[in-house]
């Protein structure tokens, strides 16, 4: 897990791809982390290669691969298979089986309401993953009081579309952003 801090502290923008094409070589030396959050099982082991093949840190949202069940075989296949660094998913069943075979783990939180905020909570204390990306990242407030109330490092993604989103999302105490917004990919 050190070389994923390390590569966010270097840079706190995740790279999150929506769909399957893939970053260009200039956007490739931008981000040191990729979040997959699309598709099947046909070409998905390729994409992981070729980012892993030039030095990138790759999650798969193992709830979004077409061709998979969203069960243990399913996760046991992304790791012998498909080979990422780690998954990203909003089933803990699965964040807690990822985190036993040896993947890196990130928990997906969506914060609607003081009741998921609670359950939020639960959740990562129940299933220790490695991150939480709380969704949508651009409630500070929520990413703030989350950070005293657990352990694992928090993500701020979905609804990330401005640079001041990627600000205030660090400052509430994220140690990095997921964002599909190319133009933020680097922040100057």
């Amino acid at each position: 897990m050190n070389s994923i801090n390390d590569s966010l502290e270097s840079n706190p923008i995740i790279g999150a791809l929506p769909h399957m094409v893939l970053p260009d070589p200039e956007e490739q030396e931008k981000i040191e982390v990729f979040f997959l959050l699309s598709g099947n099982i046909m070409e998905i082991q390729n994409r992981v290669a070729l980012l892993k093949d030039i030095g990138k840190k790759v999650f798969v949202h193992a709830d979004l691969i077409d061709g998979l069940a969203k069960d243990a075989t399913a996760i046991d296949y992304i790791q012998k298979h498909i080979k990422p660094d780690g998954i990203l998913s909003t089933r803990s069943h699965l964040v807690r089986y990822g985190k036993e075979i040896g993947l890196l783990t990130v928990q997906r939180i969506f914060m609607i309401d003081s009741l998921s905020f609670e359950s939020g909570i639960k959740m990562v204390d129940n299933y220790k993953p490695d991150f939480v990306e709380v969704m949508p990242g651009i409630i500070p407030r929520a990413i703030s009081e989350l950070k005293e109330k657990i352990a694992p490092p928090i993500i701020a993604g979905g609804m990330i579309t401005q640079k001041s989103d990627v600000i205030q999302a660090l400052k509430a105490g994220a140690i990095a952003v997921s964002t599909s917004k190319r133009e933020l990919w680097s922040l100057d």
